[in-house]
């Protein structure tokens, strides 16, 4: 009865009639499609898919767990890391700046992170409630930041978000290391250092910056929504 009376009325209301969305004409679907093509299979994008792909040779050196293969990991993190500064500098200076890049960098900065965060947590390198926090901040920035884009909103990046992301590659390297080493600095001899211990305290300073950052950019948002909701009252 109920599917009949909404038939009858959309009959009666053309309004209630969904509306078709129109199809795109063969020719630029295979336009966009090849456009796409091109997008991923640039330099810039290859980078930051090849950083996606090595997430799962990082996890099986760590699982390995032996002084050197955790070297060979931090050297594979470290590489990664390195092609995150060098894809963004490549695709401005290739002109090759792309929708596709603009989503795929972020979410693999953000897979490689977790993923080697959260095998550390079972290898007792990190507690699991500084990750679930970090996993939290990820997720509710993100999800802020699509609400800002659909609400046509932009939001400057503020400097506490780098310093985060230095202090927390630093601390992620020196907990995938995971052993003492003998270190030296310049003149000083700073003999066997946890390398464990120092990771976790710059992944703490990083959840410091990172929380601190989140509240900043919610206060931006909401000051930005409310000059939006202004200029169109006004």
């Amino acid at each position: 009865m109920k599917g009949s009376s909404a038939r009858a009325s959309r009959r009666r209301f053309p309004a209630f009639r969904r509306r078709r969305k129109p199809r795109l004409d063969p020719a630029v679907r295979k336009r966009r499609r090849k456009s796409l093509k091109a997008d991923a299979l640039n330099l810039p994008n290859l980078l930051t898919i090849g950083r996606v792909a090595i997430i799962p040779l990082v996890l099986w050196l760590l699982d390995r767990g032996t002084p050197g293969d955790c070297f060979l990991a931090a050297a594979v993190y470290a590489a990664a890391a390195i092609t995150d500064l060098i894809d963004g500098y490549l695709a401005r200076r290739m002109n090759v700046v792309s929708v596709l890049g603009k989503f795929l960098d972020p979410l693999a900065d953000k897979l490689l992170v977790m993923a080697t965060l959260v095998w550390l947590v079972t290898m007792g390198r990190i507690p699991a409630w500084v990750v679930v926090l970090l996993l939290a901040r990820e997720i509710s920035i993100t999800g802020l930041r699509s609400i800002a884009s659909s609400e046509g909103v932009v939001i400057a990046a503020g400097g506490g978000g780098k310093r985060k992301t230095a202090l927390q590659m630093t601390g992620i390297l020196c907990l995938i290391l995971g052993y003492p080493y003998h270190l030296t600095l310049g003149a000083f001899d700073l003999g066997m250092v946890d390398l464990v211990q120092v990771g976790r305290w710059l992944v703490y300073i990083s959840l410091i910056f990172s929380l601190v950052s989140a509240f900043q950019y919610v206060g931006l948002f909401a000051e930005a929504v409310e000059a939006k909701n202004g200029r169109t009252r006004g």
